[in-house]
């Protein structure tokens, strides 16, 4: 149902009537050729490249090329017309039938229209979200679940075996810091008098329930153990229940991820996946033992100037060496993200896709680089960042935190405006560019309301239902009936709206392909426009109205017009993770 493959696939084949050759006389590369819709609309439907990318390699005039091809084409019966414009571009106009033809297969397909197979069933993972189980979700968090989440999403429709990951990092300095924090709660919830929060010491709210939950359970009996042992006890306890909060949190947010990976795992066993990771590197000859020199600026507290074993990932793609085992015999925390990638690897990913915050960017290069030595070319590794969100209400910035102390929950913001906004104005910018969330801007009824227009468009085609049933008495309309007349839908307007319709499926595919999310938000939101538009018109000539009560056969053709788009906007909300509203309160 990808019009534009469709299409492509009949130009390559015009193409190749044309018995083309290059300047040796070897058969063409033609993977080149694209179609898509041209910038200019009145342009035509569609616009190729082909005469523009054969020219040179066969030696001949780009224009006097696509006169060539223009001629084949023009046989085509679904071609109204087919025209060569600037230096070589070639634009198609399809006749009417041939929309009338795409609208019907949609109405056939319904909320499935735009699923694909171009993912090959390729086993992808994306891990997302993977914050410290040491409290509460913050706002900097929701973009990355919600750009993860989306993203997941459109690959499983476009074909991909997709696994929604979330690493639990439950080793390391931080949660010692988290069971510490802890224990004090405890021994507050006991009747102690903590005074405040030690710095160091993780200070919100959050915590006080754990510490209550650990005196409910062991009484003053962690206080009799050992240090070492009570502290043991407590980390597994706070971490469950932070990790139960992130859950709630996300939940709320709509994003359920398939696996929780613990980090600790890694480390089971005397370490035994990590140190057979760094074997394997060493077998493939990537592994050597070194100094590094100091980073550029402030040196970090783990830098060592002291013989270490080193991953030597300036030999595939990064800018410098990174330590794996420091000289006391300890692992750094690159050495888990080794374990973690080749854990992976062996579970048959091929596609590994990261989403981090924009303050991991420095994580890029060595990620990839140690996709490279792992896998080689066997694997594609792809690290998505975030930039940050700044929260206003009337352009004034928000500073709020219940719970937390210091900054804005996740569920301070899906309280306020509701989810549907958060997630949808997430994807409403390119990921890695900064993000203005206003806090009234999301909850105002108008066009200026990106969510609220959509999702209005959605209510208003449900809306037209009801209003057939109330002025024609039939309770229900049969799709088969609707898709029998389309052939009806002649007027430009519905032509434009069947047009902008027939570009999900390569949406779909490109979004999922390029990893680009927010292209499915931009495109609702067009969809959502075209279809007010027509509403529009419907009040200004009553000849383009989607119900008339004396014209049955044109009702029923708008009628499975506005069915169309009721069901890509299902379908792209869905994707999104939003509803599609039936009404709108």
């Amino acid at each position: 149902m990808n019009i534009f493959a469709d299409f492509n696939a009949r130009i390559v084949k015009a193409v190749e009537t044309l018995d083309l050759k290059d300047k040796e006389g070897a058969a063409l590369d033609l993977s080149r050729i694209t179609v898509e819709p041209p910038r200019d609309a009145s342009h035509g439907d569609l616009a190729t490249n082909a005469a523009m990318v054969l020219a040179k390699p066969t030696g001949q005039n780009p224009r006097a090329l696509a006169e060539k091809l223009v001629e084949v084409l023009r046989a085509d019966a679904d071609i109204a017309s087919a025209d060569v414009a600037g230096p070589g571009f070639v634009n198609l106009r399809l006749k009417d039938g041939f929309w009338h033809v795409h609208l019907a297969a949609l109405l056939g397909e319904g909320r499935d229209y735009g699923r694909s197979k171009i993912g090959g069933g390729r086993k992808a993972n994306v891990e997302y979200v993977s914050a410290n189980p040491t409290g509460p979700l913050h706002v900097g968090h929701c973009r990355g679940a919600v750009v993860g989440d989306a993203l997941a999403n459109l690959m499983a429709f476009a074909g991909y075996d997709v696994t929604k990951e979330y690493v639990i990092n439950d080793a390391g300095g931080q949660i010692d810091v988290l069971g510490r924090s802890a224990l004090l709660r405890y021994r507050q919830a006991l009747g102690e008098d903590i005074g405040e929060i030690p710095p160091g010491l993780y200070p919100g709210d959050y915590l006080v329930p754990v510490g209550q939950a650990l005196a409910e359970e062991f009484g003053l009996g962690l206080l009799e153990m050992p240090e070492d042992e009570a502290l043991a006890i407590v980390k597994d306890r706070t971490v469950d229940a932070m990790m139960a909060m992130i859950r709630e949190d996300l939940a709320l947010l709509n994003v359920h991820h398939d696996v929780f990976f613990s980090e600790r795992t890694l480390h089971a066993d005397n370490a035994r996946k990590i140190r057979a990771a760094i074997a394997d590197l060493t077998l493939k000859g990537h592994i050597y033992k070194g100094t590094l020199p100091p980073p550029k600026g402030e040196k970090p507290d783990d830098w060592e100037d002291r013989e270490q074993t080193l991953f030597r990932s300036t030999a595939v793609g990064d800018d410098m060496d990174r330590a794996l085992v420091k000289s006391d015999g300890s692992f750094t925390y690159f050495a888990a993200d080794v374990a973690y990638l080749k854990d992976k690897v062996e579970r048959g990913f091929v596609d590994l896709i990261y989403v981090l915050g924009a303050d991991h960017g420095g994580y890029v290069k060595r990620l990839e680089a140690l996709a490279r030595a792992v896998a080689g070319d066997k694997i594609k590794l792809t690290v998505l960042l975030c930039n940050l969100v700044k929260l206003f209400r009337d352009g004034e910035p928000v500073r709020m935190g219940k719970r937390a102390g210091n900054f804005v929950t996740l569920r301070d913001v899906i309280e306020e405006v509701g989810r549907d906004a958060v997630r949808f104005m997430m994807l409403y910018r390119k990921s890695d560019a900064p993000l203005d969330f206003d806090f009234a801007k999301v909850t105002e009824q108008s066009k200026d309301n990106p969510v609220f227009y959509v999702q209005y468009a959605s209510a208003r085609c449900h809306s037209v239902f009801q209003m057939a049933t109330a002025r024609t008495g039939e309770v229900s309309f049969d799709r088969a009936q609707l898709a029998a007349a389309t052939t009806l839908l002649t007027d430009e307007s519905e032509i434009a709206l069947i047009r902008k319709l027939a570009e999900y499926p390569r949406l779909i595919e490109s979004a999922a392909l390029t990893q680009e999310p927010h292209r499915l938000a931009f495109y609702l939101y067009d969809l959502a426009s075209g279809f007010h538009a027509q509403w529009n018109r419907g009040h200004e000539n009553q000849d383009l109205r989607f119900v008339k009560v004396n014209d049955r056969e044109s009702t029923y053709a708008r009628l499975g017009l506005v069915q169309a788009v009721s069901d890509v906007l299902t379908s792209g909300l869905t994707l999104i993770g939003a509803d599609a509203p039936t009404e709108m309160r």
